[in-house]
């Protein structure tokens, strides 16, 4: 019990471990340390001025919430997303985001000022060699999930963010260029919801995730 309340105090806001925790986490998410990339105290703790004993208790975090794989006095590895996690992760995606794309293009909703923003940072990631991206993409689908109305889809769904940044950001490792592809989707989706398509809205949301979900499979060159 003393450690959890230790780790709770270390972890709060403007400590050493809360500033190592949200210094590597994004980078996890976002593809910036990469999938087996060996992450040292020492290097983190040197960039953001610290000791490294929080930042071994922010590794110690990461590796409970499965993103480190923790080697004493070596570092700490990031672990890749597993096949089988993927495919998880796709079935799940595909029973909330085709069923709530479909009920919110049968209500005859219009999603275009708040899916707007999002679809600028896509375009903007696009100038900005995918920088962002990942952020967006998960920005824009959630959009759709929670315009549905439904809090316990919305919760399920937000239970899977973390996994489904980085398999994004996998699938933009292996073809940088495909991001352009996945804004006019994007666009194609919008435009489905907004002319009161319900089949055709969720036939594009699940050809959307499954292209995107072979992508991240794809053994790289």
């Amino acid at each position: 019990m003393a450690t959890n309340l230790e780790t709770q105090a270390d972890r709060r806001p403007g400590s050493a471990a809360a500033r190592a925790y949200e210094y590597v986490k994004p980078r996890l998410l976002d593809g910036r340390f990469a999938s087996g990339t060996l992450l040292s105290e020492n290097d983190v703790a040197r960039r953001l001025g610290i000791s490294r004993t929080p930042v071994r208790q922010a590794f110690l975090q990461l590796a409970a919430e499965d993103l480190l794989e923790l080697y004493p006095r070596r570092g700490a590895l990031v672990r890749p997303v597993s096949a089988s996690e993927a495919d998880d992760v796709l079935e799940a995606r595909l029973l909330i985001e085709a069923h709530c794309a479909r009920r919110v293009a049968a209500g005859g909703a219009d999603l275009s000022a708040e899916l707007s923003p999002s679809i600028a940072a896509q375009e903007r990631a696009v100038d900005e060699e995918g920088a962002g991206f990942t952020v967006a993409d998960r920005d824009f689908h959630r959009t759709i999930v929670a315009a549905n109305g439904n809090p316990i889809l919305t919760r399920q769904y937000d239970a899977l963010r973390d996994r489904q940044q980085r398999i994004s950001a996998a699938a933009m490792a292996h073809d940088p260029a495909r991001i352009m592809r996945f804004v006019a989707e994007h666009r194609e989706i919008v435009a489905a919801i907004a002319r009161a398509d319900p089949d055709g809205a969720a036939e594009l949301v699940e050809r959307h995730l499954r292209g995107a979900h072979e992508l991240a499979r794809r053994p790289r060159s």
